[in-house]
């Protein structure tokens, strides 16, 4: 018996019982198997596909058509997790109706459940507008990588009064408006234990302490695949990366020195049919 699908009103539920919500990213079909597999609450093909996949520096060169390609991969990998797609840099800002257009491209072409937006009261009106739509909308607030230069750089956002008393009202304007959970990225533990609590919907921390009510990470992060830049917040379970490495020297050097492949890597042909081969061989030069 397959294990029952995931849904927003069972992410719901879980914030009203205590229980903690589970995120993590994937961006292709093998490792988004995995995860899902490990019993995870909820995928995101995050637009930090640009960085750890894409090669870029920001999130900011990624496409509608990088996003879908990805989401449509991890799609197939994942059965059971809520699928969220994350709405790339200007394909919510110019309008309304494009943000509409968009986000039902998600859904309708790559097969995700709904959609992830960054911005806080400001694109309150545009969440309302696709959640009446009828796509579900998780938001994104604090350090939103897409408008990280406006924001001063990578920083922990809401360390004084004011700006923790705008994004305290930017969740609750985002709830009003329909989104169904947040995502609070680089706020202190204590601003965010005081949104989570003031909030009916859930409230999913990265780098934002413990009384959130999940947790989100890359997974590239967490495996420790991504050597490039590592943020404080993030715990690597595992190193990969050096692991890997010394895979594929190992692998180099025997290819090289002729031990790989071994007679256990090949295939055996009968010796009669080798036999009967070389024979007509011999037959064809004379």
């Amino acid at each position: 018996m397959e294990p029952k699908k995931i849904t927003t009103a069972d992410l719901q539920k879980k914030k009203k019982a205590g229980e903690k919500i589970a995120m993590l990213t994937a961006y292709d079909y093998s490792l988004a198997s995995f995860i899902d597999q490990s019993g995870i609450d909820v995928v995101l093909v995050g637009d930090s596909l640009g960085m750890v996949v894409l090669g870029y520096d920001s999130t900011v060169p990624v496409t509608m058509a990088d996003m879908l390609h990805h989401c449509r991969a991890v799609r197939r990998g994942v059965r059971t997790a809520l699928l969220v797609g994350d709405m790339p840099f200007m394909s919510y800002n110019i309008s309304r109706e494009e943000a509409i257009r968009n986000a039902g491209r998600f859904i309708k072409e790559a097969g995700c459940e709904a959609v992830k937006l960054e911005g806080g009261r400001e694109v309150a009106e545009t969440v309302k507008a696709v959640v009446e739509a009828g796509i579900p909308v998780m938001a994104h607030i604090g350090l939103t990588p897409q408008t990280v230069s406006k924001l001063g750089g990578f920083r922990v956002q809401g360390r004084d009064a004011e700006t923790a008393r705008r994004l305290l009202d930017s969740a609750l304007a985002l709830e009003e408006a329909g989104a169904f959970g947040v995502v609070m990225e680089c706020l202190p533990d204590k601003l965010a234990g005081l949104i989570t609590r003031s909030l009916k919907m859930p409230t999913i921390g990265i780098g934002a302490g413990p009384e959130c009510d999940g947790q989100v990470l890359v997974t590239n992060d967490l495996l420790g695949l991504y050597e490039k830049f590592q943020p404080k917040f993030v715990k690597q379970y595992v190193r990969l990366h050096p692991i890997i490495r010394q895979a594929l020297t190992d692998y180099i050097r025997e290819v090289r020195e002729g031990v790989f492949p071994g007679p256990e890597h090949g295939f055996a042909m009968e010796a009669k049919e080798l036999e009967r081969l070389t024979g007509r061989s011999k037959r064809k030069k004379k």
